[in-house]
């Protein structure tokens, strides 16, 4: 997402404004159904708000066999549930068995019951839940009525993890302290568990249900996650035990992470005054080599070379790896590759880093043969081994097997049709929260084919994420990158200068298609635009601000989404790769990277930028640029234009730009010599 980085969250649904994709086949309701949808909205709105005789009268207007219509009813009983009779609960769940909507009411009717102290009801109407408070809730309603619980077959479930348990858990966790059930190991194991993932609120959780020395050596974790400094600046008056080594193995591990010199300043101090394990001082050197590293510290190298073998893992391995490449040392980088575990060596991006060290390194008969092998693969080194050997693209594409009795089975499916029809009003976080329960139900063939449905019916999103989660359906390159809104991104791509097939991987790799995407870092909709970048895109372009909402329109965030890919491209040359780059971390760590490693070659420097998530959005941009430009055009352009040197413009879009075909490996026709240029093939770039 444009200069932020992080996954996206969901925008909430119920009065969002939302424009939706067009189906590409007819919704499941007939064509007549608009005024029943607008029946439904108005019902939903009125019992929402509570107004018991208002949403009554205008559900008698929506048929009860419309799909969403228990949610009304679902609604009008969570306003005011404080005083629902348990009668209209047992009603609900007695009418509307095995429903998305009967589950959300009998969670929410559980909390309500624990808020009042009813466990007998709450012991009756619980029937199992991913949730830890409702797990909670019904283990407390157990302890009441009496019954003796075992920590293996009761506790455990929910004591598992390192998140801080939520409060509904309190009662339950101190009756389990107090007979034993819980004792203080078990509860130091925990401890560490958060403390490893630096989880400082759960690990203060714990250190509440401790007293005694345990409390005091679990409050100096605590210290150390939350206040490093000031604890090592304490520390020399703690007293050397395992427990207060582990405290400080944490903080400096946590705090190397923030900032590397100041940790290693701290252990220098620190090491000799403290009879650390080899654990403890592993965690401490490797957390120290490894954030050096990935700030590019000049001595970075030196550390992790000299990291132990136990210190040694494969976060270390891969920055031992970089920290060569940005030094150009090929040789060296070469050395790092043969180090690195046997499951990285199996990894197409190390086998191709390790075929171009051995082109660097003179060895063309080994570099060609590795090359070749990763060039079997539709990825992003897979395309680039392809340059470099000159051979096609391996693009295997699938179909799925037709099978209209079985779609008509799940036309019918009620919970799949819940899902359809809210898409169909535009309340996407519904539709996809019915979708996901309607699909558990469903065996593997069925999910595939209902994710082909969706497809079929322009709800790209739910086949982009269905097809790309198993190896067995990534060959279904139709469902998982859809060519939607064509005329429109074509025409916005060539107003705002750039290719089409990359405004399409934007759009792919940003959001995967769902038009109410929100990211925590506020970025929205297809093109995560953050709504500064929207709203000064949109003056420089002369459109009219429509706000953030505006942002959940796709044809809307499209048109100013383009135009800033645009700009991103005009600042870097026209170059895709280092546009994408400043599209997803912004444009000022790219100037950073490149005034430090602006020698190096593309896929070098790729592989060399600092943050893990702008390295691998980076490359599946490209990837997918490709995958859409076979999808545009059947031929390619090579990926390997679209990766111009440093300070070279790029010219790839010409019409003139020699153009790759793709061929399935398993096709004799793809062993021949691909129609790449040969400079392309020595990377003269």
């Amino acid at each position: 997402m444009p200069f932020a980085r992080g996954r996206f969250r969901l925008a909430p649904a119920l009065g969002a404004v939302l424009v939706v994709f067009a189906a590409a086949a007819p919704p499941l309701a007939a064509s007549d159904r608009a005024s029943e949808r607008n029946a439904f909205r108005a019902a939903l709105a009125a019992a929402t708000r509570g107004a018991d005789s208002d949403w009554r009268k205008l559900a008698a207007a929506v048929d009860s066999d419309y799909p969403p219509y228990p949610y009304i009813e679902l609604a009008a009983l969570r306003s005011d549930l404080k005083h629902v009779a348990p009668e209209a609960i047992e009603r609900f769940l007695a009418r509307w068995p095995d429903t998305l909507a009967a589950a959300d009411l009998r969670s929410a009717w559980l909390r309500e019951l624990a808020r009042r102290g009813d466990w007998t009801r709450v012991r009756a109407t619980y029937a199992g839940s991913e949730e830890r408070d409702l797990q909670c809730h019904a283990l407390q309603a157990r302890r009441v009525a009496g019954e003796t619980l075992d920590f293996a077959r009761d506790l455990e479930p929910v004591w598992q993890g390192s998140q801080r348990l939520p409060d509904a858990c309190a009662a339950v966790i101190a009756d389990a302290r107090a007979s034993g059930l819980i004792d203080d190991a078990q509860a130091w194991a925990r401890l560490a568990r958060a403390a490893e993932a630096g989880q400082a609120d759960a690990v203060a959780q714990v250190a509440g249900w401790l007293d005694g020395t345990v409390r005091v050596e679990a409050d100096r974790v605590l210290a150390a996650l939350r206040d490093a400094p000031a604890s090592f600046a304490k520390a020399k008056t703690w007293p050397d035990t395992p427990r207060t080594r582990d405290a400080l193995a944490w903080g400096l591990a946590r705090h190397a992470r923030r900032d590397s010199a100041a940790a290693e300043a701290a252990w220098a101090d620190l090491a000799a005054r403290f009879k650390w394990d080899g654990a403890q001082k592993n965690r401490i050197l490797n957390a120290i080599a490894l954030y050096r590293a990935t700030s590019y510290s000049p001595d970075a190298l030196a550390r992790l070379k000299a990291l132990p073998q136990e210190a040694d893992d494969d976060a270390t391995r891969e920055w031992r790896v970089r920290g060569a490449l940005a030094s150009a040392d090929y040789a060296g980088t070469l050395e790092a590759l043969e180090r690195m575990s046997d499951g990285q060596k199996a990894d197409p991006q190390w086998r191709y880093l390790r075929g171009r060290m051995l082109m660097k390194l003179g060895r063309d008969a080994e570099a060609t043969a590795l090359l070749g092998e990763v060039a079997r693969e539709a990825t992003f080194h897979g395309f680039l081994a392809a340059d470099w050997v000159g051979r096609p693209y391996a693009i295997c594409p699938d179909t799925l097997a037709a099978d209209a009795p079985a779609v008509a089975r799940l036309e019918r499916q009620r919970d799949l049709a819940r899902a359809f029809e809210f898409r169909e009003l535009g309340m996407l976080r519904e539709g996809r929260r019915e979708w996901d329960f309607a699909m558990a139900k469903l065996d593997p063939a069925q999910q595939r084919l209902a994710a082909d449905l969706a497809y079929r019916r322009g709800w790209y999103d739910r086949a982009v994420f269905a097809f790309s989660a198993a190896p067995a359906t990534r060959r279904l390159y139709e469902q998982r990158f859809p060519v939607a809104m064509e005329h429109q991104v074509r025409r916005d791509a060539r107003e705002a200068g750039i290719d089409p097939a990359w405004a399409y991987a934007i759009i792919r790799a940003e959001s995967a298609w769902m038009a109410d995407a929100r990211s925590h870092a506020d970025a929205y909709g297809l093109m995560q635009l953050l709504p500064a970048v929207g709203k000064q895109v949109a003056k420089s372009a002369d459109v009219a601000w429509r706000g953030v909402n505006g942002l959940f329109d796709p044809e809307y965030n499209v048109k100013l989404g383009t135009r800033f890919l645009g700009q991103m491209a005009r600042e870097f040359d026209g170059s895709p790769w280092l546009a994408s780059a400043a599209y997803n971390a912004g444009a000022r760590p790219v100037r950073r990277w490149l005034d430090a490693r602006a020698n190096l070659e593309p896929d070098f420097f790729i592989e060399t930028i600092p943050y893990r998530e702008t390295r691998e959005y980076v490359a599946r941009v490209l990837a997918f640029a490709v995958i859409y430009d076979w999808r545009l055009n059947d031929t390619v352009l090579p990926l390997s234009s679209r990766m111009p040197r440093i300070g070279q413009p790029t010219r790839s879009t010409s019409p003139a730009a020699p153009r790759k075909r793709v061929a399935c490996e398993a096709d004799p026709a793809s062993q021949q010599p691909a129609t790449a240029t040969s400079a392309t093939a020595r990377g003269e770039r």
